[in-house]
């Protein structure tokens, strides 16, 4: 082979190899490209995906109408506290609640006398609550609460919070009346939580039940929580006992507690329980008098 044909091959391989070489290149960054382009895709989607959740949740604080807040108790704990045995609330009458209680729902009585007509809801007398997920006031009154409506009818879907921990007596353990039910043939129960744990608007109470409200407390300014109306026959404003009692505890060992009408707890919870229920008894007329003529309710009556 001359060396004009030499040459000629080594610059056609040359030519190949260079080819190649171009071709490999442009392989590589199409990889790349593909793979770059591949996980962007993907970052998007997931990008999507967490502004959509965050979209979501805000829309969930604000309204109040997407999901429900809390812990939903285990049906032994919600038994425990919607099944706390006569016996034990007759035990403990007017438990460890103080005495004033009684000369403020009395004064109460004295002051608003005939209020207007008597509040009602689907033909039977309304009890109104407006409270707030944060209150630890709310959240010591929800315990007794829910002790006491028991006894007139069913109280379900119990679910647990914790009131505000930057609030006085931080992180109260309690419940949440907001999206629970109640059946009743005795009263109708109305609860309105106007604010979450973080103060968020939760539920905004109607312009009837803020009339209501202002007939007890004229002053905006200085309405607080718990606000409870017992079918506009009186009303309690604020706690009647001190929400310390409830300190470091758990749902459930609040829920074991109540039986128990020596704890601390249950003189505090089951008395003031006792307490909302001599209140809904003279809104039902007395009755089912299985319970508004037991030795408990008698006690506090009497009082009052």
């Amino acid at each position: 082979m001359g060396k004009a044909s030499r040459i000629k091959q080594q610059s056609a391989r040359e030519k190949i190899a260079e080819q190649r070489a171009a071709a490999q290149k442009l392989e590589r960054r199409n990889r790349i490209l593909i793979t770059g382009g591949s996980t962007l895709l993907v970052l998007v989607i997931v990008l999507a995906f967490v502004f959509i959740k965050l979209a979501e949740n805000n829309t969930s604080s604000s309204s109040g109408s997407n999901s429900v807040t809390g812990t939903l108790l285990p049906a032994n704990v919600s038994s425990q506290v919607t099944g706390v045995p006569a016996a034990t609330l007759n035990q403990v009458g007017k438990g460890a609640v103080p005495t004033y209680v009684a000369n403020i729902l009395h004064r109460q009585a004295a002051m608003y006398p005939g209020q207007g007509a008597a509040l009602t809801s689907n033909g039977k007398p309304q009890m109104l609550y407006i409270g707030a997920e944060f209150c630890p006031y709310c959240a010591a009154m929800r315990w007794s609460m829910a002790i006491a409506l028991s006894r007139f009818g069913t109280l379900t879907a119990l679910h647990g919070i914790h009131s505000s921990a930057t609030d006085t007596d931080p992180s109260t353990p309690t419940l949440t009346f907001y999206k629970s039910g109640y059946n009743s043939n005795y009263l109708t129960f109305t609860p309105v939580e106007n604010q979450t744990v973080s103060h968020a608007t939760l539920q905004i109470p109607t312009s009837a039940q803020n009339a209501i409200w202002a007939k007890y407390e004229p002053n905006a300014q200085q309405r607080g929580y718990p606000f409870i109306a017992f079918g506009n026959k009186g009303a309690l404003e604020g706690p009647i006992y001190d929400p310390g009692v409830l300190a470091g505890k758990s749902w459930s060992q609040v829920a074991a507690a109540l039986k128990d009408p020596s704890s601390p707890i249950a003189q505090s919870v089951d008395g003031a329980a006792n307490y909302v229920t001599a209140e809904i008894c003279k809104m039902t007329n007395n009755q089912p008098a299985s319970v508004c003529t037991s030795s408990a309710v008698t006690a506090v009556q009497s009082g009052l």
